[in-house]
Order: structure tokens, then sequence, then C-alpha cells
């Protein structure tokens, strides 16, 4: 019987060390996806050897990275897949300039919102991906209630986010170095299958209950690195093969030896791996995409 079937978790921690890597998207207009990335959101855009396009800040690790395909099905969004990609920023001064660089572009916000561990806003891509761009309250701040850390959805209080901007300061067209992927947000088909996986497979530990269908985890004590949820998504199947959205996702372990302990379970659990250049890929019980590889 595989790990999948069991019922219960293992007794296994994923390394504390362990943090997320480039999401990988598929693009329906990737010259139109370029601008937004590149205007609303400050990331530099690179050109890769098979035509993708990676973003990020300068000399750092890509974040996102889009495979245009103009003939790809569209975004089902109650299919499994992507529900936000998150990407932190340093400070909160940081994430003023992020709301003053989207005003600027004329972009639309889906929301804003405090969380108590982060502030965060909400956006959705050309194709409809959804984005989250936030700042970390710093972790002495965050406050624990039952044994869980406590999280919430709160409005956010803009005028306060925008105050950190200095008066007659000058916009900041790029985003900051040291921004990067904080945590992916899934749709899944199944919470408890779900959990299996990430937990009891790959070894992150379940942070947050309190939020109806859905779930977060993470390692080293973060609030999460892996938000899962079936608001729109319960008992579906996964999107059509190339359609619009979620490729893969990386999860990166801190180095050899440990991505080799973590594919040891994935492979006890009677679960495929493809050997691929950057990586070992994997699927979730969705069919979510998870490409595993040592920093």
């Amino acid at each position: 019987m595989s790990a999948l079937d069991t019922g219960s978790t293992a007794a296994v921690r994923v390394h504390p060390d362990t943090s997320m890597g480039v999401v990988r998207l598929t693009a329906s207009d990737l010259a139109r996806s370029r601008a937004f990335y590149e205007h609303a959101l400050g990331l530099r855009a690179s050109e890769q050897g098979d035509g993708t396009l990676a973003f990020g800040v300068a000399a750092e690790q890509p974040l996102v990275e889009l495979r245009g395909d103009s003939s790809a099905p569209d975004l089902d969004r109650r299919a499994a897949g992507l529900f936000h990609l998150a990407i932190l920023v340093p400070t909160r001064a940081d994430l003023a300039q992020a709301l003053a660089r989207l005003a600027e572009a004329r972009w639309p916000l889906d929301g804003a919102s405090d969380h108590l561990v982060s502030e965060a806003l909400y956006l959705s891509d050309p194709d409809g991906n959804g984005i989250e761009i936030y700042r970390d309250r710093p972790r002495e701040e965050w406050r624990r209630e039952g044994g869980q850390l406590a999280m919430a959805t709160l409005p956010l209080d803009i005028d306060s986010v925008l105050g950190e901007l200095s008066p007659g300061g000058d916009l900041q067209a790029l985003a900051p170095a040291g921004t990067q992927i904080g945590h992916v947000h899934l749709q899944v088909a199944d919470l408890d299958e779900a959990e299996r996986f990430y937990n009891g497979i790959l070894g992150f530990d379940v942070m947050v209950r309190g939020y109806p269908g859905a779930l977060f985890v993470s390692a080293g004590g973060y609030h999460h690195h892996i938000g899962l949820n079936t608001w729109n998504s319960r008992g579906a199947a996964p999107p059509a093969p190339g359609a619009i959205g979620l490729r893969n996702f990386e999860i990166k372990l801190p180095d050899a030896e440990e991505l080799d302990r973590v594919l040891e379970r994935v492979r006890d659990a009677g679960l495929e791996i493809r050997e691929q250049a950057g990586g070992s890929l994997i699927r979730d019980p969705s069919g979510n995409g998870v490409l595993l590889r040592a920093s």
C-alpha cells in the first residue's frame, strides 16, 4: 500500500531550509504577458534558449517562466491548478512601491488583505493567473491561537501602506533585490489526498487548518510555502493538457542529500518521477506539476 493510501501521514519532516523556486506557466500571448510582468510587476525579462521568457530581478534566480502557446486551451478556473503564485517583497516600503507601480500601469487589483502574518495585494495576469504580492511581518509578531498559527483575511489599510512612500519620491520601476517566490497556492480536488502528499510524503508541516476548504503547509515554521484549497475545484479533474496556466512549480531542497531523501519517499509511495535537466518532476494527486531540485 502506498503512502497515499494509508489514510495517515508519515512522521517525516522536510528540511527547514526548503524554499520555493520558479513557477512555470503557459501564456496565450507572450508579448502581452511580457508587457505585464515587466511594467506592472517590475520584473526583468530574459529570453531562454527554448523560447520561454524568464522574469526576475537582476542577477537573481528567476521567479516566473512563461511559455507562449496561442493555441492552448483557455484557463479553466474550476480545474485543479494554480490559485495564485505569491511574490514576496523584502519590506513594507517595497509593497507600497509595488502598489504604486500597479497604479502607474493602470492594472486593477482583485483584492487587498491583512493576513496578520503578512500584508498582501491580489491581482491577475493577462491570462487570469492569480498573483499575490506581499510582505511578511516579522516572525516575532506572528501569534498562535489554539496551537495553530493565527491567520485571517482582514481588509488591508491601503492608505497606511502608501504612507511608506517618501513624499515626492520617485517610483521604482523595478522590483527590488531580494524579491522571491514566497509561496504557491494551489487548487486541488481533495484536501485529504493533498495533505497525504504534501505532509505525509514530501514532509511539509501543517500550519493552518482554520480556513474552511483550505490547508496551509510549510517548512521551517514559515506561515506557508504551499496553500491548498478546494473552493472552486472540489472533485475536479486536471486541466486539459497544455492548457493556459500552471505547468509546474519548483520546491528547492537545500542540498542533493536532502533531495535524495525526499525522492526516496516519493519512490516508496509508488509515484512516478520524471528526471529533467532542472530537477525531478512529480505530480500531486490533483495532477499539479512539482519540480524537486537541490538549491
